[in-house]
């Protein structure tokens, strides 16, 4: 819940508006987070799929009794 917030104020300014009145500056949230979800959207493709952990002594032990 505190990661949105904190990333909108850091890379888009969320903190002060740019604007003056109540609908532009619903209009300057909505775009930034717009910019938000793109830019977190383009990180998650980008990221490389991890590959898959062995498993664990004891997953290890539960199965092969099974």
């Amino acid at each position: 819940m505190e990661a949105t917030p904190s990333q909108n104020v850091r890379a888009c300014g969320l903190r002060r508006t740019r604007y003056r009145g109540l609908p532009k500056t619903h209009i300057g949230h909505v775009l930034t987070a717009l910019v938000c979800n793109v830019t977190r959207i383009t990180d998650w493709i980008a990221e490389p799929t991890r590959p898959r952990r062995a498993p664990s002594h004891f997953r290890a032990l539960c199965t092969a009794h099974s």
